[in-house]
């Protein structure tokens, strides 16, 4: 599974004539750094990694944030038809995303979103699996630390913003890492949705500088706009991965 990746962090140090020797040579030699100076002149990737990181950081951070307050929502306060509602965020669950592109094309276009950042962040900051992960999260938690609060004279807005998320850290990070791992790789609805390089997002970039290439493939400089886009996932999973193996499962606190 590794064996790719290490390769393609190689051949993006290596020159053309190193990366298709035979026998293959796994240890760049010269080590030459000119395929990512190739593409920082042929591409405009500094904006495409700046737009990259801001939908993906925003649709992020307002996943977390609707995704919790509906979960603990449902989790803790009784209102009419609850169950009912709670089955059909999770009949969205169900859905492949690619049977909603066309009517949220048209709902983009209504709104006049096309080729802006909200098409790019709006329809990504709701998501039926993100209040799941939640609201099953809050229902593991104790009572008797909010019934305590309460009797302090919490209102729920305190106790959900100064108890309960501060407690639900390690579903927040996981949340957070898949919110984000997906909007930053997304590639289909980004590519429908933007026409310009302004707000154009990396791996829309990475397929258009591919297919730039008319007669041969500068494979160095592929590797090197990927290496780019691979980099950033790898270190936000490294940042959270403690929460993540370690007190996914733990089921908050204990009674």
């Amino acid at each position: 599974m590794l064996a790719p990746f290490i390769w393609m962090l190689c051949v993006s140090f290596m020159t053309e004539a190193q990366i298709f020797s035979y026998p293959p040579n796994f240890i760049p030699h010269p080590f030459i750094t000119d395929n990512y100076i190739h593409i920082f002149e042929k591409l405009p990737i500094t904006r495409f990694f700046i737009n990259s990181l801001f939908v993906a950081l925003l649709t992020t951070v307002f996943q977390i944030l609707f995704s919790a307050m509906a979960g603990y929502a449902f989790a803790r306060s009784k209102f009419k038809y609850k169950d009912f509602i709670f089955f059909i965020f999770l009949v969205t669950m169900m859905i492949p995303p690619q049977v909603n592109i066309v009517p949220l094309f048209f709902l983009m276009r209504e709104l006049h979103w096309i080729d802006t950042y909200q098409a790019l962040i709006v329809p990504g900051i709701f998501g039926g699996f993100g209040v799941f992960l939640m609201r099953q999260w809050f229902k593991n938690m104790s009572h008797e630390i909010e019934e305590a609060a309460k009797i302090d004279g919490c209102n729920i807005f305190e106790i959900f913003f100064k108890i309960a998320l501060p407690l639900s850290i390690p579903a927040i990070v996981t949340l957070g890492l898949f919110t984000f791992i997906t909007t930053w790789n997304s590639f289909m609805w980004p590519l429908i949705v933007t026409n310009s390089q302004d707000i154009t997002t990396l791996p829309v970039a990475l397929a258009q500088f591919k297919g730039s290439f008319r007669e041969t493939i500068m494979w160095g400089d592929l590797t090197a706009c990927s290496v780019i886009l691979s980099l950033p996932v790898i270190l936000i999973y490294l940042a959270g991965k403690k929460y993540f193996i370690n007190d996914m499962l733990s089921g908050g606190i204990k009674e």
